[in-house]
C-alpha cells in the first residue's frame, strides 16, 4: 500500500497561499503572491526532486490542479525530473464541479473521496502518492486523519495575512519528526508523521 504524503511551501505564521507568482491565487484580496521567490534556493529544489523520485501518483484539488495542468504538459524534457512524473503518472483530481479532466492520465473523484482515496493507495505500487498544495482538500483529508506524512517547507518571511494550511477548528494531533534540514536561504524542511491524538498535560514546577 502507497503512503499518502502531503507537500506544502509555508510562510511562518503557516501562510500557504499562492508561493509561486502573484497571479497564481489573488482570492480573497490577497496581495502578497510570489512570496517563494525571493529565498527558493538549490537545496529546497533538490528536496522537491528527492520526493518527485518517491512519487508514483499525484492527488490534487480543482485549483491546483487548474495550475499545474495550464503548465506541465507543456515540458515535454523526459529528462526532466518534476514533468516527466507528472504528466505521466496517474493523478486524480477531487472536485464536485469539474467535469473532464484535458490532462492526460487524470480522473476526476467527485464523490465518496475517502473511499477513493483509500483503492489509490491501495493499488499505487512502487512508490507515493503525493498532494502538492491543495489546501482545501489537504485540510479535509487532516480532519478525516488520512495523510501518512507531511513535508513542510516553511520559508523566512511572515505576511499577517492569506489561506493557512492550519485552521482553527481542526484535528487535535501529535507528530513524530522523520526528518530535518535548514537550506542556506534559511528554508526549514520538516517532514512528520502523525502518531495518533494529540496529549495534554501539566508541565513539572520543579518542586
Amino acid at each position: 500500500m502507497a503512503k499518502l504524503a502531503l507537500i506544502t511551501f509555508l510562510t511562518l505564521d503557516g501562510v500557504m497561499q499562492a508561493p509561486g507568482a502573484p497571479e497564481e491565487d489573488p482570492s480573497g484580496g490577497f496581495e502578497y503572491g510570489g512570496w517563494q521567490a525571493p529565498v527558493i534556493d538549490e537545496d529546497s529544489g533538490r528536496f522537491v526532486a528527492e520526493l518527485f523520485d518517491r512519487s508514483a501518483a499525484f492527488l490534487l484539488g480543482r485549483h491546483t490542479y487548474d495550475i499545474f495542468a495550464g503548465y506541465w504538459p507543456g515540458i515535454t524534457d523526459p529528462d526532466h525530473p518534476i514533468a516527466s512524473r507528472l504528466n505521466r503518472y496517474p493523478k486524480y483530481v477531487v472536485s464536485t464541479t469539474l467535469e473532464k479532466a484535458d490532462w492526460e492520465n487524470t480522473t476526476v473523484i467527485s464523490t465518496d473521496v475517502a473511499a477513493e482515496i483509500a483503492r489509490i493507495k491501495e493499488r499505487t505500487q512502487g512508490g507515493e502518492v503525493h498532494i502538492y498544495g491543495s489546501g482545501v482538500l489537504a485540510r479535509s483529508l487532516m480532519a478525516q486523519g488520512l495523510i501518512d506524512e507531511y513535508n513542510l517547507l516553511v520559508h523566512p518571511v511572515v505576511l499577517g495575512a492569506g489561506k493557512r494550511l492550519f485552521t482553527d477548528g481542526g484535528l487535535p494531533t501529535a507528530f513524530e519528526l522523520t526528518g530535518a534540514r535548514t537550506t542556506p536561504n534559511g528554508i526549514a524542511i520538516n517532514t512528520y508523521r502523525p502518531t495518533g491524538r494529540a496529549e495534554f498535560g501539566s508541565i513539572p514546577d520543579g518542586t
